[in-house]
């Protein structure tokens, strides 16, 4: 009898063995990283649209306070923007740190995780990534950021007349300050092996 009848006869499956398990876990992983990185990097390009949209629906009508519907937009997409961005950033640490050692001990071997690997720590070598990661620092805060502050002000000097809308303007203010802070802290990550 073979070991396939026996195991047929038996009742049980195939055995899983940890290295697959392991395995498809990096494969599950990598489709996330892939997905958020999709939508992430699409989410700069709504947050164009809107900004174009509504300050062209402001100076059409000639109402500065259409431009609150900036911040709140803006506040939305951009931290939407950086929790994914942070979840992309700890699927690579994840793989990096956990994941390719413990399959590294389970095949016997600490080459066997780099190697299998080694696009998670190869593209982060480059001599350029940290000049890159402040271009993005910079297009990160005026796309989510200044630009909404400055919607902001232009409803301040242009009719921020009302005291609900210049109290919720204030409110929308913080909303922008917050949002740059974290953008700021998540940045600061970049000596420190994340993103």
């Amino acid at each position: 009898m073979s070991s396939g009848q026996q195991e047929q006869g038996s009742g049980r499956g195939p055995e899983i063995t940890v290295g697959q398990l392991l395995l498809t876990e990096y494969q599950t992983l990598k489709d996330e990283q892939k997905a958020r990185i999709g939508f992430r990097d699409n989410l700069l390009y709504v947050t164009l649209a809107a900004v174009a949209a509504v300050i062209a629906a402001a100076a059409q009508a000639k109402q500065p306070q259409m431009l609150l519907a900036l911040p709140p937009v803006c506040v939305v997409l951009g931290w939407t923007y950086l929790v994914n961005d942070e979840k992309i950033s700890a699927i690579g640490d994840y793989v990096r740190t956990e994941l390719g050692p413990r399959l590294a001990v389970v095949i016997g071997s600490s080459d066997t995780a780099e190697a299998a690997f080694r696009w998670e720590t190869a593209h982060r070598s480059d001599a350029r990534r940290r000049s890159r990661k402040i271009i993005q620092f910079a297009v990160d805060q005026g796309a989510f950021c200044a630009v909404p502050l400055a919607a902001l002000v232009v409803y301040w000097v242009h009719g921020g007349s009302g005291a609900l809308l210049r109290a919720l303007s204030v409110i929308e203010a913080l909303a922008i300050i917050g949002l740059a802070v974290q953008i700021l802290l998540y940045a600061g990550t970049l000596g420190t092996g994340r993103r």
